[in-house]
């Protein structure tokens, strides 16, 4: 099955009354707003130049590509991410669906290359995750067109309802880009849904969403970018048993750096000194 949007201009980001009911219920939603052509091209030379100060990893596995210069978990990034991160018309959709405190505090770019691109096993990010309580939205932006050939986001409607991390199975294998997956049985695969994006277009979905996507067999690179928001009631511990949790590469959130966007940390207990640069 696939979720082919509509090719809208340039829009006002705010999500209609429809839009935010479908994130609710399903759990996802590719809204009306996409990014220009001009602002595209712009984070396509910006991976470009982060996939060039890399060489040593995998398109697919380059974490904290938002923080310039060589962060602590070793990959060089761009500017240009965390500017998009920081965009108020994205951060305005968020806002919606996490609540009016709003915490940047992840940016990963996921870039397939043509014919060797990994699969994404499904799985849900909070296994991955020190967040508590578990909130997060990602913002997943194409920067390539993303589509069924070249490997596109899949996922699996309503999974999150029920807000339950379900059983994972660790992968050994050097084929996929992380090593958990969700255990057979807990859901019917026919029930995924292909999230087909036009570069510029983009998908908001919630922690608890089962999703993956299968490996680039094709001629076309398939780049996106996902950017996580957290409401300011969670707190980022990185003290928590899955900070620094084994994903398959190098994750470390204990010296991960958080922003506060918008709005107040409720809890009143995150760190947003930890691993800013002249902390």
């Amino acid at each position: 099955m696939t979720n082919k949007p509509p090719n809208h201009a340039d829009s006002a980001s705010s999500l209609s009354a429809s839009e935010l009911r479908h994130y609710q219920q399903q759990g996802f939603i590719v809204p009306q707003f996409r990014l220009s052509e001009e602002r595209v091209g712009q984070l396509r030379e910006a991976l470009d130049r982060v996939i060039a100060d890399n060489p040593d990893r995998r398109p697919e596995q380059l974490v904290s590509v938002h923080i310039s210069g060589k962060n602590a978990e070793g990959v060089t990034g761009h500017d240009a991410f965390m500017q998009i991160a920081q965009d108020s018309e994205i951060v305005d959709m968020v806002s919606q669906v996490i609540g009016p405190d709003v915490i940047l505090w992840g940016c990963q770019s996921f870039c397939k290359p043509a014919g060797d691109g990994m699969e994404v096993p499904w799985h849900q990010d909070g296994h991955y995750w020190p967040i508590r309580p578990l909130a997060t939205c990602t913002v997943w932006i194409a920067i390539d067109d993303s589509v069924v050939e070249n490997g596109c986001l899949r996922v699996v409607p309503g999974s999150h309802r029920e807000q339950e991390l379900f059983d994972h199975l660790k992968e050994d294998r050097d084929d996929i880009v992380l090593n958990q997956r969700v255990a057979d049985g807990i859901f019917n695969e026919s029930d995924a849904v292909d999230v087909e994006l036009e570069a510029g277009q983009m998908s908001l979905h919630d922690v608890y969403m089962i999703h993956g996507s299968n490996p680039n067999r094709s001629t076309r690179r398939r780049a996106g970018l996902a950017i996580r928001y957290m409401p300011g009631t969670s707190l980022f511990d990185r003290n928590s048993s899955a900070a620094g949790t084994n994903a398959g590469y190098a994750v470390y959130f204990a010296t991960r750096p958080i922003w506060l966007l918008r709005g107040e940390d409720r809890t009143g207990t995150n760190d947003f000194l930890v691993g800013h640069k002249g902390a």
